[in-house]
């Protein structure tokens, strides 16, 4: 059970996902604009905000980057905005993650349940996740959350450190898409969905890399991606 706030402006949406949400054990508060959105974000202190970027009084990217500057909240965004460049400047405003209308109630409540369940586990496998990995100049510090390039901190948002996390703790072997959906998203792997491909990009980009001029990052074309300096 997780505490969810949704600020969604279309009324039938909103009533509907409250409703499906609530069915499935979660607690739930709603708001159909902006400022409400931020006033009970605060005074509820969710586990995770869906959030629309067509709100009335404000536009969602903003207010996801005014619920960046004051928490670590997991946000996932939920739009009809569907185009690869909206998509990017969510991600890089700090959305954990994007859903494009229309969704369906299974759909919302496995994205709940996969940005909530980083950090879970314990036991051998737990420390095993906590080691900290020292590979090509790049130091990774997973209790801290923490990463570090040539000694220089790198500025990650939640999941581009699950990201590089996952690749730099099997480097040299070739991850493919799929298995980096499942594992650091843990949501099911559609052909279409283009979430990997934007995260990596913008992984890259702070890397100090392109795909076509790639140092760590490396694309094997129809296969996936591995991470290493090429021998």
């Amino acid at each position: 059970m997780a505490k969810v706030l949704i600020v969604e402006d279309d009324g039938t949406i909103r009533t509907g996902i409250v409703r499906a949400l609530t069915e499935r054990g979660h607690v739930v508060a709603a708001a159909g604009t902006a400022m409400d959105g931020l006033k009970l974000a605060v005074a509820e202190a969710p586990d995770v905000v869906l959030l629309d970027l067509g709100l009335p009084d404000l536009d969602g990217r903003e207010v996801l980057r005014m619920l960046r500057a004051v928490s670590a909240v997991p946000i996932i965004v939920v739009t009809a905005r569907r185009t690869e460049g909206e998509m990017v400047r969510a991600l890089d405003a700090g959305a954990d993650d994007y859903v494009v209308k229309p969704y369906g109630a299974e759909q919302i409540d496995a994205r709940i349940r996969a940005v909530l369940r980083r950090g879970a586990g314990g036991g051998a496998a737990a420390e095993q996740r906590d080691a900290t990995i020292e590979v090509d100049g790049v130091r990774i510090d997973p209790r801290g959350r923490t990463a570090t390039l040539d000694g220089v901190p790198l500025d990650l948002t939640p999941r581009e450190f699950d990201l590089l996390h996952y690749l730099a703790g099997r480097p040299g072997a070739v991850v493919s898409k799929r298995e980096l959906l499942t594992e650091v998203w843990q949501v099911p792997y559609t052909s279409a969905d283009k979430t990997v491909d934007v995260h990596l990009s913008w992984l890259r980009r702070k890397l100090g890399e392109t795909a076509q001029e790639p140092r760590r990052l490396h694309t094997v074309r129809r296969v996936g991606v591995k991470f290493g300096l090429a021998p």
